[in-house]
């Protein structure tokens, strides 16, 4: 019998990923190589994605990544540069920021991520205290905690919930991070009812779609495999995750492994391991599971088949920036 590898559907980019990444590619593309006073054709701010092969791919066409917007110099707000924020959404701070120095920002932040800062303005104008479960320090958390850092209290773990003080007469609202899944959120959930019985739950699920769906298919291949790889890099939060998610699905037939690319498998992985499921974190190009595969082809692995949990058709339009310019 061959040995095969069972690739996950879905997996690899969202919808927002996809948008953020195209974001910076049209800006490149429309400068049409350097410019002459030097300066780069494009700034972001922070990763674009938590990839880190799409950001030195941008990297090296051009595109300059900074941590905080006081790296990008007073000639390049004069010229126009513009600064794209990531996927991951900021603050209202850095947006304050980019306003004070007048700067072009284009604003990539995942349609779903804002629909989260969006809730909390609004809860907040009603007078709710909210309980954010996210993780701390992810690019994401800290925006959304950063809309209101008096009234949004963050909490990762059920032990957490101790720590939290709320008198039974606080309007409490529960809101999350959109890469944790509705597993990885469940203990922490039960534990906050328990000790607040009042909370309330957002009015719609603030969790991604591509989370779910890719949390979903990778349970389906890791029951029918020996071992899985999941690509995907290490700041990654659903990447880690379902990485997280194939490990507790293959139990004790085997392990899960993260890789940022081929280059990273152990051979050793696969000894006595007649099959292998693949998948990719949100943020992934599929050139990277390609290079996976290949490498598992050369390991012996020659019959390839794919698990299709649900078909996605999701899509964003660019930011408005951009679409103002056409």
């Amino acid at each position: 019998m061959a040995r095969r590898i069972i690739l996950a559907n879905p997996r690899g980019f969202c919808a927002g990923v996809d948008r953020a990444i195209q974001t910076v590619d049209t800006i490149l593309r429309a400068a049409h190589g350097p410019r002459a006073d030097g300066l780069p054709p494009v700034y972001v701010r922070r990763q674009i994605v938590h990839n880190r092969h799409v950001v030195e791919q941008l990297a090296s066409r051009g595109a300059v990544f900074v941590e905080e917007l006081d790296e990008v110099p007073h000639e390049a707000a004069a010229a126009g540069i513009p600064v794209v924020f990531s996927a991951h959404g900021v603050s209202p701070a850095v947006q304050r920021e980019a306003d004070r120095r007048g700067l072009a920002v284009v604003d990539a932040t995942c349609p779903l991520v804002g629909k989260v800062h969006r809730e909390v303005l609004r809860f907040v104008r009603e007078g709710y205290e909210i309980v954010y479960i996210g993780h701390n320090g992810h690019d994401e958390a800290v925006g959304v905690v950063g809309e209101s850092p008096e009234h949004v209290h963050l909490i990762e773990h059920a032990s957490d919930v101790d720590g939290l003080d709320f008198a039974p007469d606080t309007k409490l609202v529960l809101l999350t991070q959109t890469t944790l899944s509705v597993d990885e959120t469940a203990d922490v959930i039960a534990a906050l009812q328990r000790r607040f019985p009042w909370i309330e739950l957002p009015p719609s699920s603030d969790i991604c779609y591509a989370t779910s769906n890719r949390q979903e298919a990778v349970k389906l291949v890791a029951r029918q495999a020996d071992c899985m790889v999941v690509v995907g890099s290490a700041n990654s939060s659903n990447s880690v995750r379902l990485m997280e998610v194939a490990n507790e699905a293959l139990g004790a037939r085997g392990e899960a492994h993260r890789v940022d690319d081929a280059d990273e498998m152990d051979p050793s992985w696969f000894d006595g391991v007649e099959s292998v499921g693949v998948s990719s974190g949100a943020s992934v190009p599929d050139e990277l599971v390609a290079g996976v595969v290949a490498r598992l082809r050369g390991l012996g692995f020659t019959e390839v088949d794919a698990v299709e949990t649900i078909q996605e058709n999701m899509h964003f339009v660019l930011p408005k920036e951009l679409r103002a310019r056409r």
